[in-house]
């Protein structure tokens, strides 16, 4: 059975940091890659970031966070991580975490296969 967690999810306010997790399980997490996905409220499901699978594995930011999240992996430990910095109240989404079997699914929903319960994350101004 897959299974993918995420935590780290809050309340923060404006100009802080999370990093949030995503723990695998009944995968080969090594041979997925993982993108982070959020939905703010009233809005639909959006990219925010992604990582290959492989070796020094490519990432990809949405605009809305570039330069300010980084995307990271351990797979000894199954792990996917997403850093945000400088946080501001539009950043307020409930994450998700996701992975596929292709090289990079990307910013396309459907070539994710499987999908967290996802984590709250608020950030108050």
């Amino acid at each position: 059975q897959v299974q993918l967690v995420e935590s780290g999810g809050g309340l923060v306010q404006a100009g802080g940091s999370l990093r949030l997790s995503c723990t695998a399980s009944g995968i080969t997490f090594s041979n997925y890659a993982v993108g982070w996905w959020r939905q703010p409220p009233t809005k639909g499901r959006e990219f925010v970031a992604g990582i290959s699978w492989g070796i020094g594995g490519s990432t990809g930011y949405a605009d809305s966070v570039k330069g300010r999240s980084t995307i990271s992996r351990d797979n000894a430990k199954n792990v996917a991580y997403l850093q945000i910095n400088a946080l501001r109240p539009d950043d307020t989404a409930v994450y998700y975490c996701a992975v596929g079997q292709t090289h990079w699914p990307g910013e396309t929903a459907s070539r994710y296969d499987y999908w967290g319960q996802g984590t709250q994350v608020t950030v108050s101004s």
